[in-house]
């Protein structure tokens, strides 16, 4: 089902009585994204995605987001829902906001899952990196940015063996607004460091790392979760960046355990 909450597109699938989780998608994805943890857990759950701001079918308005509009937004969907102490799950810049809204109110989640993320803010490098994305896409459009961009988050497993697929994926992101992409990337560019708030963290945690992850590599995220106390870690085999879509059987049943054993 889907609902407009604060002008985003919001899915809902499952038993609204259950235990809800909220899913963050990464960049430059939507929240389909999920559809292989949504497919194995709506059962038991109460499954709630969106389209962040700027991305798939969420409104774009003036492009100029920061991580804490995007944790603003979060916020206000579990308003809205009145959800009671959801499970949080966020790839990558889905990540990004998942550990900024611990940082900003904890108390309204029951535990948390994050996979292919970091804590730390850019550095010089990656703040340069993500300005020359910009400049990019208002030099050479969309398409030839989504297309690298989405080719370093696959491992070569997925590329090779799901080439529709991943065609597909390229396809859909660069069909979106590059004035979405472009506020994502300055939203990004400008977080702030969530390091110090890991070792504060009391809900449960489970940290989902792909074994071939070239944005966010497994000792980095290896280096990240043991900062968190009783944090559980997860390597996925034959995985890039994108762990739920590339081994999405491994990656259900590692959230399936975390959710029945904690």
């Amino acid at each position: 089902m889907k609902e407009i909450i604060n002008g985003l597109s919001v899915f809902l699938e499952g038993n609204s009585k259950n235990q809800s989780i909220i899913f963050l998608h990464g960049f430059p994805y939507d929240h389909t994204m999920w559809k292989a943890q949504i497919d194995e857990l709506s059962e038991k759950y109460f499954c709630v995605t969106y389209d962040i701001r700027g991305l798939g079918g969420s409104p774009v308005g003036d492009g100029q987001y920061t991580m804490e509009s995007f944790v603003d937004d979060l916020e206000t969907i579990i308003i809205e829902l009145k959800l009671d102490k959801p499970i949080l799950c966020g790839l990558s810049m889905g990540g990004y906001i998942s550990l900024r809204a611990l940082e900003r109110f904890e108390e309204k989640f029951s535990a948390v899952i994050l996979c292919d993320t970091r804590a730390d803010a850019d550095g010089n490098e990656g703040k340069l990196k993500r300005a020359a994305a910009i400049k990019r896409i208002n030099t050479e459009g969309l398409a030839y940015f989504t297309k690298d961009f989405i080719t370093n988050c696959f491992g070569d497993d997925y590329k090779q063996n799901h080439k529709l697929e991943f065609e597909n994926k390229i396809a859909k992101s660069s069909s979106f607004s590059p004035v979405g992409v472009k506020g994502s990337l300055l939203a990004m560019l400008g977080r702030n460091d969530t390091t110090e708030y890991l070792s504060k963290i009391k809900i449960p945690a489970l940290v989902i790392c792909g074994e071939n992850d070239a944005l966010t590599p497994t000792p980095v995220m290896k280096a990240m979760a043991e900062k968190i106390n009783g944090v559980k870690f997860v390597v996925i085999k034959n995985s890039g960046h994108m762990s739920p879509i590339e081994n999405p059987k491994e990656v259900n049943e590692a959230i399936k355990d975390f959710l029945l054993h904690g």
